[in-house]
Order: C-alpha cells, then structure tokens, then sequence
C-alpha cells in the first residue's frame, strides 16, 4: 500500500531537482519583522514569461484604436 500521509514540514516535500529558492528576512524598526520564501522551477519560470506576454498582447489589443469605416 501507498502511504497517503502528508508531508509534516517543507523539509519533507520532494524538490525538483531543479528548483530554485529565495528566502528573506525584513527589519522594520524594533517591532516588525517579516519573513518569506519561494521556490521556482525553470518550467515555473517559463510559464510566468508566456503568461505575461500574454496579458500584455491583450492589453494592447483592447487599447490600440480601432479605425472605424462611417459612410
């Protein structure tokens, strides 16, 4: 049988074996402090590019004037 168990922590998912990391820490004063991370594959990173295009090839259709016939 599969163990369907759920992985208890990050550490414990499997990675890709190319799989990009980032993690940061923010300071604010004395009293703020934000923590973060992200991971990224290539493919990831690939799809984000075509998707933008994407969005931006709709925008520009919707705010290139049409050139309209009035007779």
């Amino acid at each position: 049988m599969a163990d369907l168990t759920a992985p208890s922590s990050d550490n414990d998912i499997p990675t890709h074996p190319e799989e990009i990391k980032a993690t940061y820490n923010l300071k604010i004063g004395k009293s703020i402090s934000l923590q973060g991370s992200a991971r990224i594959t290539p493919a990831g990173i690939v799809t984000v590019g075509i998707t933008t295009l994407l969005v931006a090839l709709a925008f520009t259709a919707l705010a290139t004037p049409r050139r309209r016939d009035w007779r």
